[in-house]
């Protein structure tokens, strides 16, 4: 996954953002969204894209384009880095592959532990019983 050329590659645009602000929101494009054509791009190795394309399905248009959007600060730029950094989070996300989880057995301690505890709490509704009386 090739950072820089990635970044080349990506799209912005500017929207002015909704919600409470007042004149200020009215006035200013501080909405950022990116947008990143998958398929078409130079900076991820086919094995890459594959798996992006398969991780971020619900997330992607019908062409295969990312589209994410900002508006959390008032600032274009800060909602700009904002939303690169979370496009590159999650990216790296999609990308990594998880280890394979290697089955182990439960130790000996554990096993008297959990033997223990569960005697414990049958002696504890045991002695909650109405003694029998010898009939």
């Amino acid at each position: 996954m090739d950072k820089k050329q990635i970044h080349r590659e990506l799209q912005f645009k500017a929207m002015r953002s909704s919600g409470a602000g007042g004149q200020h929101v009215n006035k200013v494009s501080s909405k950022v969204e990116l947008t990143f054509n998958i398929p078409a791009s130079e900076g991820l190795s086919e094995r890459e894209k594959q798996r992006i394309l398969l991780k971020l399905q619900s997330r992607l248009t019908n062409d295969g384009a990312l589209v994410l959007q900002c508006d959390e600060a008032r600032s274009q730029h800060r909602n700009k880095d904002l939303v690169v950094k979370r496009f590159f989070e999650m990216l790296k996300k999609a990308v990594t592959i998880p280890k394979k989880r290697k089955p182990t057995k439960p130790t000996k301690s554990s096993k008297e532990k959990r033997l223990k505890s569960k005697k414990i709490t049958a002696e504890k509704k045991a002695s909650r019983k109405k003694p029998d009386l010898g009939k």
